[in-house]
Order: C-alpha cells, then structure tokens, then sequence
C-alpha cells in the first residue's frame, strides 16, 4: 500500500491532461497490451501445467485442489482491486498487477508439493484477478473519452495474447525446461509492462464528468441502490456467457473424442474453433456495436451462441460439431466485454469489479457442473447447458433494455 501510495505521488506530479487525440491513442495502445499480455502470461501457464503436475508428482486430485488457487486468489482479489483502483486509479493498478503477474508465473516451477503450488498459484491469481479489474476499468474510462465502443477491441487483444502464448508454449515445450520457459515469460512480461506502464502512467486516466451526484475523490460516484441491482445484472450477463466458455475450454475436445469417436489431434481442434472465432467477434465488435447498439449486440449475441452450442453438443459428426463451436465462439464473443464496459459506465471500478467477479464465477462453475450432469446424464446434454444459459443472458439483455446505459 505505501509503495502504490508512493507511486500514485510521483506520476500525478508529471502526468498530463488526457485531452488530446494523441494522447487517447497512446493510451489505447498501452491499455492494448496490457490484455495482450493478461491472455499470453496465462496461456503461457496453462499449457505447462502438466509439466508442473509432473515436477510436484501431485495426484490429478491434488492438483485440482492446488489450480483452486488461482480462483480463489482472483476472486478474492477483485473486488479489492476495485477499491485500489478507485483510491490510486486504474492506471498505477494495472501496472503493478502486470508486473506482479509477471514475476508470480515464475514461481510454480520451484515447487516441489501440491501444497506450495497451490500457495504460490495464490499469488498468481490475485494479480490475474487484480489486472483484469484494473485494464477494465482503465477500458471504461477510455471508451467513454474515445466516445467509440471499443470495448470488444481489447479484450480480441487478451484473445490473441492467449492464442500467441499458447502457440509459443507449444514450440517450446519439447525444447526448454518449464522453469526456463516460464522464466522467459517473466521477463516478456517485465519488459511489456514497463514499455506499456511508461506510456499508461504519463497520463491520468480520462474522467468524463457525471451529472447529478458528487464524484468521489477519484472522480467516481456511489451507486444507487438500483445501479447496483443493474450491476448484479450484467454480472449475470458475464456469468451466463462465461459458463460457455470454460465449460467448452474442459470438456469440448472430450465431447469431440468421447461422442464422435475424433483422433485426439482433432479433438483439440475443436476449442481452436471455438476461440479463433471469438476472436474474430471481438475484432468486428466495435464495428458491430456502432451499427446495431449494445442491446441488439447482446441479444443476437446470446441468442447465435444458444443456436451455435445447440448444434454442437447435438451433432451427428465432428465436423457439424466444428462449425457449432465456431457459432458458439461467434455468438459469445461481444457479450463479456459489453456486459464489464456498461457495468463500469454505472460505477467505474466497483462495477467493473462486481461484474467480473460474477463473470469469473461462471467460468469456475461451468467445468463442474458440465461434470456431473455428464454423470447424471450424458455429456451432450450437459453441454446444452451452455445453450440455456447463452439463451437466458440475450432474454435478460432484451429485458433490461430500457433500464441501462447507452443501450442503443
């Protein structure tokens, strides 16, 4: 606390007012890679967890329960970052969680325990759910000086950071050590955010003035009770969509394997479907907005994702399943980053931090529950699940179309 203290001191004394367009445009690129850089850290991670299984020679029980640790240190830590944020700012919050992330995804090769692993994927966790509040809510702040609906634009970039780590990891798997690899991620990461938080900490983040309350100290407003009932809302909204995808990031290639007799190889295809064509959603969701507004983003976002999900747990073939997944990853692609952008325009970083909670609640309730209602009944029904739920978040979304902000 005193270092950020210290931190926030220094950089008001040189920052300069976030007027211009030039301005605006250095900071959307700083904001662009602080994503980037979220989805390549964690991608970086996620594809050495069998190493580390192996180095910990932890149960796949007890590994299970140490992954725990980046769950419960991201929820934890959310909405305490909101809190930060709204003392500090966004911008000194971002840049300190980068760089504790940067330095924890070094830690889970120096254990030898379950125990450890899951202490220091802890660590690792909070700053994962302490960046994703901070470049949200610094998003926000952004979107509403731009006056453009961007959103979707940075989080097509943590997609691409993820698909960028996923494939270096790939390369370097058979070649270096994890503990040398992830090692070179720390410094990746260390040198990302210093290039980037050099150019996010010269200015102060953008703070469009809010009519007919007092702004707090950082220029932020209390909620009113019935924002904060829009704000359960959309987080939702969040928890709907992002059920889909971690349900589809666990247990697609198995469906593909179990139910449609694929090669493993292809298997794996399955979610590379699903996440090129989310990215490819998040890339035109600017566009998509501008044309159409939020509401009908949300909406048809939902309802093609319910479709696509339908066709995919339901088909007779690999490859009919394929294009469902890539529907899915179509359909859900917009709905997060619009469902965080207008729960951080009701209450900045509070309402970023609430939606993303629930959000990230959805993501660690999805796995499981597709689990046992494949015990209790079959994994293609469990997977319609994902369906339900896209279809209830657009219903939700037509809903409260009039009770938002900005709905288009």
């Amino acid at each position: 606390m005193p270092t950020l203290n210290k931190i926030r001191t220094a950089i008001l004394r040189g920052q300069r007012p976030v007027s211009d367009t030039t301005a605006l445009r250095r900071l959307r690129t700083a904001l662009t890679l602080f994503f980037a850089l979220d989805g390549f850290l964690f991608a970086g991670w996620v594809v050495r967890i069998p190493a580390i299984k192996e180095q910990t020679g932890a149960s796949a029980g007890d590994l299970g329960m140490a992954l725990l640790g980046v769950s419960a240190g991201a929820v934890a830590t959310m909405m305490v970052t909101g809190r930060l944020c709204q003392r500090f700012g966004s911008h000194p919050v971002t840049v300190a969680a980068a760089l504790v992330m940067s330095l924890g995804i070094a830690l889970p090769p120096l254990t030898h325990s379950a125990l450890t692993l899951g202490l220091v994927l802890l660590v690792f966790g909070a700053a994962y759910g302490g960046i994703n509040v901070a470049m949200n809510s610094a998003a926000v702040d952004l979107v509403a000086a731009l006056r453009r609906p961007v959103m979707p634009g940075f989080h097509a970039a943590f997609s691409v950071g993820g698909m960028l780590g996923a494939g270096l990891g790939g390369l370097v798997a058979g070649h270096l050590s994890a503990t040398r690899h992830l090692l070179l991620l720390t410094a990746i990461g260390l040198v990302v955010a210093a290039v980037a938080g050099r150019a996010l900490l010269a200015h102060p983040a953008p703070r469009p003035p809010r009519a007919g309350a007092a702004p707090d100290p950082v220029g932020r407003r209390r909620a009113t009770g019935r924002e904060r009932r829009l704000i359960t809302v959309f987080g939702v909204i969040a928890l709907c969509t992002a059920y889909g995808e971690g349900a589809l990031a666990d247990w697609g290639a198995l469906h593909l394997e179990q139910d449609l007799s694929a090669r493993p190889g292809l298997a794996a295809v399955g979610y590379s479907a699903f996440a090129l064509a989310m990215t490819v959603g998040r890339l035109s969701g600017t566009a998509l907005l501008e044309r159409l507004g939020q509401t009908r983003v949300l909406v048809a976002g939902g309802a093609t994702a319910a479709l696509g999900m339908l066709i995919g747990s339901l088909a007779p073939t690999v490859w009919v399943a394929f294009a469902g997944f890539a529907v899915t990853g179509l359909g859900l692609a917009n709905i997060f980053p619009v469902a965080i952008g207008r729960a951080g325009e009701l209450a900045g970083p509070a309402g970023v931090a609430a939606a993303s909670t629930f959000g990230y609640g959805g993501m660690l309730l999805g796995p499981p529950a597709i689990g046992f209602l494949a015990d209790w009944f079959s994994l293609p029904v469990a997977l319609t699940t994902v369906a339900a739920l896209s279809a209830m978040a657009a219903l939700i979304a037509y809903a409260t179309r009039r009770a938002g902000v900005r709905a288009g």
